[in-house]
């Protein structure tokens, strides 16, 4: 971690009659080079490089900045079963997503997420399956891309 280079992220707290929370940076990203960036998590110093995909000028090294949108609507999902088997006593054993990404290209931007689920080794009932996946699909990164780009949600 760089701590010369990053901008200091000291919390500084909100406070409205209807809104109280606290607001603290999330990550310092800094060009490397060579159509690269190093993105640093500030809170834990951990660091993921990016790279331009080899469809647009990179060596697609490393996940581009739009593989990581992708990729993040399938932690995302994974990430708000987990609490929702956590909150309501259910065993969440595995959870494996395949995901793609497809670009439109005029303007370049990410068209469509088919994402390939496979939640089975759970042996979850019919209902509990079907509220989980409900779940999932709520996850504050499908909220946001919703309307802006087609997700695609594939259960075996």
């Amino acid at each position: 971690m760089h701590k010369g280079n990053l901008i200091q992220h000291i919390p500084f707290k909100l406070s409205f009659k209807w809104l109280n929370f606290v607001l603290m940076s999330t990550s310092v990203v800094t060009y490397s080079g060579n159509l690269r960036t190093t993105c640093t998590h500030l809170s834990s110093g951990k660091t993921i490089i990016t790279d331009a995909p080899i469809d647009n000028h990179g060596k697609g090294e490393a996940f581009s900045p739009t593989d990581l949108v992708a990729t993040s609507l399938a932690s995302c999902m994974l990430t708000i079963i987990g609490i929702y088997c956590q909150n309501h006593d259910i065993e969440f054993i595995s959870g494996t997503v395949e995901v793609e990404k497809i670009m439109a290209s005029s303007p370049r931007k990410i068209e469509k997420i088919r994402l390939n689920i496979d939640l089975n080794a759970n042996n979850w009932d019919q209902e509990t399956r079907k509220k989980v996946i409900a779940a999932g699909k709520a996850c504050p990164v499908a909220k946001t891309l919703d309307g802006n780009v087609v997700m695609e949600f594939n259960f075996k």
